[in-house]
């Protein structure tokens, strides 16, 4: 029996609290696959501070380069005081963010997360330039190493933070362009008039959320945006073309919430209830909101978040004497849209037209729905198909809610090795039998009416809500093989199809697998390409025994604890916008035509060619 006394009872500082609980500060680490991973969470914390900057007034530029694992963040603004760099980069619960004044609607929280980011960094530095002086101090994982004197400088005045994330920290990582490219975008358009350089490359908008709208929809709506907007509130929204889903873009003070919070759920329920006022019809709230793409943004004294990655909002509150959040937006969506609404009778018409066809399709679904329930109810497939975890996305309080997966697999052996080797805490595995069907063009009918489609539906609980959803990431784990690929696309498509939201909201990867294994005596290296295998060899002595992987079955459960373990590698499924979704699914999953004829030939390549 283990004694508690006082040796038990430990003080850590500062940066060993940081790094020994990481995901407090930063939610999962991750490799950089995911937008939620930790080094964009520390990218996002110095950005954050940037654009309190800007919001409050001062720098209308900010820089960004990221090269390799390199990161180099310069703003304009006030610049740190100089006699108090170090403490607001090394000391808990300093930071400016205290102070209403100088601050009134701030993104950070109370100085932790330029903290954390020093803290999680191998390299930290903080450079501050204020009236004509400058200070620089440099750190590695949260102790200093450099602290120069003040002095004389003739660069404007600002804030320069420079960081590599710790690899101790982060194994394997990579920062993806795609995703800075989104969180950089989201910032331009919440704040007209901010310049954003990236890499070179310039982020400007004029319109706010109408921009960020145009540039997910493209020519996918099927009228023109409505863009609202009032002190401390702007919304946007308009119907797409898809049948199917919700997609909301929500923010508070500047910050994408990418769960929503208190505002988004305000923001939908006032979209339902103004548009049944204004026809005067108990139409249902889904039907309302069916393939509605909108986006919010509002500024909040003090925001409550649910975690220090603030990526849901739990304020109930506005602060400074205004009414409560819901009521807040409620007022505004309903004076500003059905104004709207009564002053573009063209666009009230096709909107009305809209609701009447969703409302049409779900009465049609309605009796199918429950010969469904029923069937599944005396089905014991639904079992033997999906193998659970313990923890589950929707579990909004669970520590690891973040790292909640499910394996959809192929066959029998394929799944039975992932689920011996799983993490029963946040690692689930449903089975397919056989190829799916491929539902391009087919009605929601088919989801309920095909057992297989059912049961995925069912084991992701995204019937209703994706807001519902029981895993963070949905892991598509198929043979490397035509097969494999062809089962891949099955799935993808069936995502495309009915979820769309569940892709755009980046929940949705392929697991990547090795295709060899180099092993000698000592020491076995798996290899997921040819060059890696190549590699392997060169590194390797003695007599190498080289394993080519046909596919997952062949991968026994102890080999398969190291692929999808801390080291995993995914490749996320990523959109930039609606219209990709329909050209995607024509070419690829459509009738045989011409043009994808020319194009598998154009690009035809052999598994020689790969190898070689």
């Amino acid at each position: 029996m283990v004694k508690y006394t006082e040796e038990n009872i430990k003080s850590l500082d500062w940066k060993e609290h940081i790094r020994m609980r990481p995901g407090m500060y930063i939610g999962k680490k991750g490799d950089g696959s995911s937008p939620d991973d930790g080094i964009y969470v520390l990218l996002k914390e110095i950005m954050d501070n940037c654009m309190d900057e800007f919001v409050m007034g001062f720098g209308k530029t900010i820089e960004l380069s990221v090269k390799n694992q390199k990161v180099l963040i310069r703003d304009y603004g006030r610049g740190i005081p100089l006699g108090k760099v170090t403490d607001c980069v090394s000391k808990i619960n300093t930071g400016g963010k205290y102070d209403t004044k100088a601050f009134k609607k701030a993104v950070g929280l109370n100085g932790v997360g330029t903290k954390a980011v020093n803290a999680l960094s191998e390299y930290f530095k903080v450079q501050s330039i204020r009236d004509e002086k400058t200070k620089i101090v440099e750190f590695k994982r949260g102790n200093i190493t450099l602290d120069e004197d003040i002095k004389d400088s003739s660069q404007r005045n600002g804030t320069r933070i420079t960081f590599v994330p710790d690899s101790e920290i982060f194994s394997n990582y990579n920062y993806l362009d795609h995703h800075i490219s989104t969180m950089i975008w989201n910032y331009v358009y919440l704040n007209p008039g901010l310049t954003i350089i990236y890499n070179n490359e310039k982020y400007f908008s004029e319109n706010g959320l109408k921009d960020l709208l145009t540039s997910k929809l493209e020519t996918s709506i099927t009228y023109p945006i409505i863009h609202l907007k009032d002190n401390d509130i702007e919304v946007a929204l308009s119907h797409s073309r898809s049948k199917y889903g919700e997609t909301y873009f929500s923010f508070v003070n500047g910050q994408h919430t990418t769960q929503g919070g208190t505002h988004q759920t305000a923001f939908r329920e006032a979209i339902a209830k103004t548009f049944k006022e204004f026809y005067n019809k108990n139409f249902e709230a889904s039907d309302v909101r069916q393939s509605i793409v909108a986006a919010i943004s509002i500024k909040v004294m003090e925001p409550v978040f649910e975690s220090q990655t603030k990526t849901k909002l739990g304020s109930a509150e506005m602060g400074d004497g205004l009414p409560t959040i819901r009521t807040f937006i409620n007022d505004f969506v309903k004076r500003k849209l059905d104004n709207f609404l009564h002053k573009n009778p063209e666009i009230s018409e096709i909107i009305l037209q809209k609701i009447q066809q969703a409302e049409k399709e779900r009465k049609e679904l309605a009796g199918i729905k429950k010969l469904s329930r029923e069937r599944s109810k005396k089905s014991s497939l639904h079992n033997k198909k999906l193998r659970d975890c313990k923890i589950h996305y929707n579990d909004l309080k669970k520590e690891r809610r973040l790292e909640t997966t499910l394996f959809i697999t192929e066959g029998d052996s394929a799944s039975g090795s992932i689920t011996k080797a799983r993490d029963v805490s946040t690692q689930a595995v449903f089975s397919l039998k056989g190829k799916p069907l491929n539902c391009f063009g087919l009605t929601k009918k088919i989801v309920y009416e095909n057992e297989e489609f059912n049961l995925l539906q069912s084991a992701l609980n995204i019937e209703h809500e994706l807001e519902n959803l029981r895993y963070n990431n949905i892991v598509i784990a198929t043979d490397a093989d035509v097969d494999g690929m062809h089962i891949r696309l099955l799935i993808i498509t069936f995502f495309l199809q009915f979820f769309p939201d569940l892709v755009k909201e980046g929940h949705l990867y392929i697991l990547q697998t090795p295709l060899f294994r180099v092993r000698n005596k000592k020491e076995t290296i798996y290899c997921y390409d040819n060059k890696e295998k190549i590699d392997a060899e060169k590194k390797l002595t003695g007599k190498l025994e080289i394993t080519r992987f046909k596919g997952l079955g062949e991968i026994s459960p102890h080999e398969f604890k190291n692929f999808i373990g801390s080291d995993i590698r995914l490749d996320p499924v990523l959109l930039k916008n609606d219209s990709e979704i329909e050209e995607l699914l024509t070419f690829y999953m459509g009738k045989n035509t011409q043009n994808r004829q020319n194009f598998i030939i154009d690009n035809l390549r052999v598994e020689k060619d790969i190898l070689d």
